[in-house]
């Protein structure tokens, strides 16, 4: 029987945990996956027991963004990074996402784990936001969120260039999140999940409602002027070039 690519259960009472484990496209947002995640998060939602979420990768690996299929598809105008809607899954989540990133979280994969409600990075791992390795403007709202997590001059950087950064230079650089060793970041995420669900849910939802109102009513129009970003940069030749020759290249 074929292992699903996400794996969905309740670790405790009222905790749930969302692995991802695409280890053939390394966890890229293949369409396996992404249906994986999206039925998972419809079953959070249809769950009125749940007060906790964590959301992690496999091994060494979070999440590596679109696929070489999916950005090709959008550069030859077949698609645009709204098609996949998952950017906002955790963001629209009623109750508390932990984003455990143990692993990489590259382009797409580490904005995905960044509208969780709180993050969790890894000392070993690489967090890029590489869009213009590729020549084409960022997309999914990281033009927003990863300034408003993480500063508008570190974000500026982040987005500009599109270098890799290990956790531990993160960390140094002054980042709100915790860094761990690898093997401790799950762990950490549990013992957060624990204190989250000994509050009454009503509050947990009523509070992360009014926290992330501001941010969900600014995104659609984020979002409108990245498509509009896209329809500039997207469609260049250098930019189909770049996709084809150095797409997976950390």
């Amino acid at each position: 029987m074929k292992q699903s690519v996400v794996d969905f259960y309740e670790v405790e009472k009222g905790i749930v945990q969302i692995t991802m484990q695409d280890q053939i496209h390394k966890n890229t947002f293949s369409e396996e996956l992404v249906r994986g995640l999206i039925h998972s998060f419809e079953e959070i939602r249809d769950n009125s027991t749940y007060k906790a979420v964590i959301l992690t990768g496999y091994s060494s690996y979070f999440s590596s963004g679109g696929t070489r299929e999916g950005l090709l598809a959008i550069q030859e105008g077949k698609g645009k990074f709204t098609d996949l809607n998952i950017y906002n899954l955790a963001l629209d989540c009623k109750i508390p996402v932990i984003a455990a990133m143990q692993g990489h979280g590259i382009g797409g994969g580490f904005i995905l784990g960044l509208y969780s409600d709180f993050v969790i990075l890894s000392k070993e791992s690489v967090y890029t936001t590489n869009f213009m390795k590729y020549g084409f403007t960022p997309g999914m709202g990281a033009t927003y969120i990863l300034s408003k997590k993480l500063g508008f001059s570190l974000a500026e950087e982040l987005l500009l260039s599109a270098r890799n950064y290990r956790g531990a230079e993160l960390e140094k650089r002054g980042i709100p999140f915790p860094v761990l060793p690898r093997d401790k970041v799950l762990d950490y995420a549990l013992e957060l999940a624990r204190s989250l669900v000994e509050k009454p849910r009503v509050s947990l939802i009523t509070l992360k409602e009014h926290l992330v109102r501001p941010i969900r009513e600014a995104l659609p129009t984020i979002i409108e002027q990245e498509i509009a970003m896209h329809e500039k940069t997207f469609h260049q030749e250098e930019v189909k070039d770049r996709i084809t020759t150095m797409f997976g290249q950390l």
